[in-house]
């Protein structure tokens, strides 16, 4: 079975981020798919490069993207897609955005690549061999004490339902045990940040396998833990909830949201 390398979905995470980036500036044709939630036609013309690649290279393959929901094909290759991860932001002309990308195959992500155009830094990993920055390897911190960290944690766009008051609960609990916690808006990078050491640990409920699954593996390859939110390694699977962390604070973060439960 024909499998892409790690350079070709490297390619293709960059030359998509080169589409977003240069409409970054124009007026953006804004569609609501919830009250919050939404998307550009930056979003369209990315996920239509991305898939209309990987279509013609790989015309078995299924694919797994935000805007275009799954593509049938074979279950063995499944590619996972973020054609815009914090779209948000970029409609705000707020420039912490990204692509990503990931590659699995028997239910396991293989490599990952997540591409921020406005620092041109492209996270990438491939399992079994390691995570990198633009080609220089990286590793997640050796921070011990939670005290001593600084995490990041998204929200939900659902603003009724009970994960995002859960969160705000979460969020105010590991701001006073930890240096702070920020909040980016950019699930993929947020993950790559713990990666090469800016964060020390992530958490995020409600979360989608697009947002996180090229970024997951980066973490793990960088030498960081990734678990749902029990603990357990069903993260790309219902109900869609992630904590990444060194793994000297993981425990640590993970206790503080059992004892809120």
């Amino acid at each position: 079975m024909t499998q892409p390398t790690l350079d070709e979905i490297i390619t293709l995470a960059m030359n998509a981020g080169k589409i977003v980036h240069e409409g970054f500036h124009t007026l953006h044709e804004i569609r609501f798919k919830g009250e919050v939630d939404v998307v550009t036609e930056m979003d369209q013309q990315s996920e239509d490069y991305l898939l209309g690649q990987i279509r013609t290279r790989y015309p078995d393959h299924s694919i797994l993207s935000e805007e275009s929901g799954a593509v049938n094909g074979m279950r063995d290759s499944c590619w996972i897609v973020d054609p815009l991860d914090g779209t948000v932001n970029y409609s705000h002309r707020l420039s912490i955005y990204s692509i990503s990308i990931a590659y699995q195959y028997r239910g396991e992500v293989q490599m990952g690549v997540v591409y921020d155009p406005s620092l041109d830094e492209c996270f990438s990993a491939e399992r079994g061999k390691g995570a990198w920055l633009n080609g220089e390897p990286i590793h997640v911190t050796e921070v011990g004490e939670l005290i001593k960290t600084l995490l990041v944690t998204g929200f939900p766009y659902d603003r009724q339902g009970q994960d995002f008051d859960r969160n705000m609960r979460y969020f105010s609990e590991l701001t006073r045990n930890s240096q702070g916690v920020r909040r980016l808006g950019s699930a993929a990078l947020d993950v790559c940040y713990v990666a090469c050491g800016r964060f020390d640990g992530y958490w995020e409920l409600s979360i989608h396998p697009w947002d996180i699954a090229a970024g997951a593996l980066i973490v793990e390859e960088a030498g960081g833990v990734v678990t749902d939110i029990n603990g357990g390694p069903d993260y790309l699977k219902p109900p869609y909830a992630m904590i990444a962390a060194n793994p000297l604070i993981h425990k640590a973060i993970l206790e503080k949201i059992h004892a809120l439960q």
